[in-house]
């Protein structure tokens, strides 16, 4: 344990995202959180949702405005035992998740502009900082405890625990950036191609400070307490090295059999006070040689305050394709693909304590590809439906390791460090329902399952994502003129915990953590149409 550290390998988007897959906002229209189902719209939210169903709107200018206020709280319940609490809570509020669409229609051809946070859009704050930076206080702090008897022999205060100021905030969001072009082919078919322009912009900032334990006296900051206990460790340290090497060499020359229970006085002396009086030769040379090292190991420990301060950035474009069939006035079924975003990200670091960050490093902040696809039914007077199908291209991306099992496993044992696995593409799927009261005022609601892909080794406390959630929705629509359409919209998600276990080496076993998220978010939007 040499030193005390965030375990921060957060090259990824730190999950902040609010709709579907693992990444994905496709919660991009006041109109899909107040039905949920979109992917058939021949609405102007079609931009993103059907682009190639823009042709169905009136030759004219037509443009939109939305804003979500998002609400999300995540929580993380460990077991690791020796930990003060294990429960730990983030929250995210978001008062601002703006998108709009412009589309200007005439004859065979729609152009469309559209924008909004593809992926992320806010924050996260754990004041209490997250397991990864607390365990190794906790393991730092236990192997302070097993000096007990060493130091109350020599008059110094034991350990009974440990506290810090612990503290972090992730943000992430990449914007998308979206035009092209529906051309109508006839009277079933039209087409469209575009491309979104995606910059993407990821904010680390944590801390651990005032790092100290507590003891008999009340407590004290662990570096002055090192400081006093140093000296009996050295001691201590010296002692071990020159009696297990001693016992080494005799066994090493034959004068000394490995397996013979000890008779070296001083060396049945340490091991009684190790707690095994009645090891064997190569056994009391093992019990030396790893206590000399987790002394040594405690002395190394780097106990000062520790700040990660970076700033991550990077762009990338997408090709989106687009196939709109409208068999009837009353069916219509909307296709598209989206291909993977590939997104690198360059640090800028303002300050690394753990030199994980350097400046100027490039990483993948990949986006994963999606298959889209709707079907529509109306009859032209009161009722609306739509049924909508999104396949997240999980597997073709690189998730990396798990960041908990390289926090810990790294040079130890590397076969323990397990890669994020994806057992299978994330999917979802939704129906919403329109029902029109009157020619100007409309009520829906709707309902979407997803399922993710994840194994449960995909998850850590850095980034984890639920097994599954069933969100629901519900709002009106209003038309204020035949120009211009208000739209109100509320959802709630509820979400599947996620768990995982992990092995540790300083337990000699594993212990399991639960993954929890919560999600509630308002919408309105403005359209406004200039029909020629």
């Amino acid at each position: 344990m040499k030193k005390l550290s965030f375990a921060f390998v957060l090259c990824m988007l730190f999950n902040i995202s609010f709709a579907n897959g693992l990444l994905t906002n496709t919660n991009q229209s006041t109109q899909f959180v107040r039905m949920m189902s979109r992917n058939a719209s021949l609405g102007i939210d079609g931009v993103y949702y059907n682009p190639a169903g823009l042709i169905k709107l009136d030759d004219g200018w037509h443009f939109s405005v939305n804003n979500q206020s998002i609400f999300q709280t995540k929580t993380i319940d460990t077991e690791f035992p020796w930990l003060n609490d294990g429960h730990y809570e983030g929250k995210t509020t978001v008062p601002f998740f703006p998108t709009g669409f412009a589309v200007y229609k005439n004859n065979k051809w729609a152009f469309s502009f559209g924008f909004g946070p593809n992926a992320g859009g806010g924050s996260v704050t754990y004041d209490r900082g997250i397991p990864s930076f607390e365990i190794p206080l906790s393991k730092y702090a236990a192997g302070l405890s097993t000096l007990t008897p060493l130091l109350l022999q020599s008059g110094l205060p034991t350990v009974s625990g440990y506290n810090a100021n612990l503290s972090f905030e992730g943000s992430s969001v990449v914007w998308g950036f979206q035009l092209g072009a529906t051309y109508k082919i006839n009277e079933i078919f039209s087409a469209y191609f575009g491309l979104r322009y995606t910059p993407g912009n990821n904010t680390y900032y944590g801390q651990i400070n005032d790092i100290s334990v507590k003891n008999g006296n009340g407590s004290m900051l662990a570096s002055d307490y090192m400081e006093l206990i140093s000296p009996v460790l050295n001691q201590t340290v010296v002692l071990l090295g020159v009696a297990s090497n001693s016992l080494e060499a005799a066994i090493n020359t034959g004068l000394l059999d490995p397996n013979s229970t000890i008779t070296n006085p001083q060396i049945i002396e340490i091991m009684t006070f190790l707690g095994n009086p009645e090891a064997t030769n190569q056994e009391a040379v093992n019990a030396m040689t790893s206590t000399k090292g987790s002394l040594e190991s405690l002395q190394s420990t780097d106990v000062s305050n520790k700040t990660v301060d970076v700033e991550q950035t990077g762009s990338f474009f997408t090709g989106i394709v687009g196939v709109n069939i409208a068999p009837n006035e009353f069916f219509n079924i909307g296709l598209r693909y989206e291909n993977k975003n590939f997104l690198t990200v360059e640090n800028k670091t303002t300050q690394d304590d753990l030199a994980l960050f350097p400046d100027g490093a490039i990483s993948r902040n990949d986006i994963p590809g999606i298959i889209g696809v709707g079907v529509g039914y109306t009859d032209k007077n009161w009722f609306e439906a739509q049924l909508s199908f999104n396949m997240y291209l999980d597997k073709y991306v690189s998730w990396g390791a798990n960041v908990r099992d390289l926090s810990v496993w790294q040079g130890i044992d590397n076969s323990k460090i397990r890669i994020c696995e994806i057992e299978h593409n994330s999917f979802d799927i939704a129906l919403g329902m329109q029902f029109n009261v009157s020619e100007a005022f409309s009520l829906s609601t709707g309902c979407m399952y997803q399922k993710a892909g994840v194994a449960d080794n995909f998850n850590s406390d850095f980034r984890f994502a639920s097994p599954s959630y069933v969100a629901v929705g519900g709002g009106f629509m209003w038309k204020a003129t035949d120009q211009l359409t208000l739209d109100f919209g509320v959802s709630g998600l509820s979400y599947q915990d996620a768990n995982v276990v992990y092995d540790d080496p300083h337990l000699g076993g594993s212990y399991n953590e639960t993954y929890g998220t919560k999600a509630f978010s308002i919408a309105i939007g403005l359209s406004y149409s200039i029909p020629y």
